[in-house]
């Protein structure tokens, strides 16, 4: 029994680190100065469910460990809405409701993006225009960035081997107009 809660308490510790790692990538100024990303609530969840749902897609399709890691890396980043919620004063009774719809937007965009990239750009700058830029007056070029910074990304993610994951190791592409490209 011990040592299943350890093992879960090794897991959540994980998954928390490549949360805030994903978060923080999320916040990156570039994707909100330059790509046009709504500087709001909304958008800054909109970028935060971007990354997380390509690390999920990433890892669903590996064995036990990275499902469970997925699994884990979800149920954060819940805890994390909940935790938002209640810091900018959201009552008891309508946090739960709001993470609800969270989840639900996070899973509906999450398969829209899957779905996409299996497509091609032209799809996924569709369902990025309808999610993360709904709000917005981001102009072609723009959606473009965002793109392009998105299939790089999933593209290193394909690359970066299980083990390295599961160890809460992650590359990301390089930022939209960065020079690194």
């Amino acid at each position: 029994m011990i040592g299943v809660l350890d093992r879960r308490k090794a897991l959540r510790g994980r998954a928390d680190a490549l949360y805030r790692r994903l978060v923080d990538q999320a916040r990156e100024p570039v994707f909100y100065a330059l790509c046009s990303v709504p500087d709001t609530l909304d958008g800054r969840f909109d970028m935060i469910v971007l990354h997380v749902s390509l690390v999920v897609r990433r890892l669903r399709v590996g064995a036990v460990a990275e499902k469970a890691l997925a699994q884990m890396l979800f149920d954060t980043m819940m805890d994390d809405m909940d935790r938002s919620l209640r810091e900018m004063g959201v009552g008891d009774l309508g946090v739960g409701r709001r993470v609800k719809a969270m989840a639900k937007a996070f899973y509906g965009r999450a398969t829209a993006y899957d779905a996409a990239f299996s497509e091609g750009a032209e799809a996924l700058a569709a369902a990025l225009e309808r999610n993360l830029f709904a709000a917005a007056r981001a102009r072609p070029e723009q959606i473009r960035m965002v793109v392009e910074y998105a299939q790089d990304w999933a593209a290193l993610l394909e690359r970066t081997p299980n083990a390295a994951l599961v160890g809460g190791e992650i590359a990301f592409a390089p930022l939209p107009g960065s020079s690194d490209k």
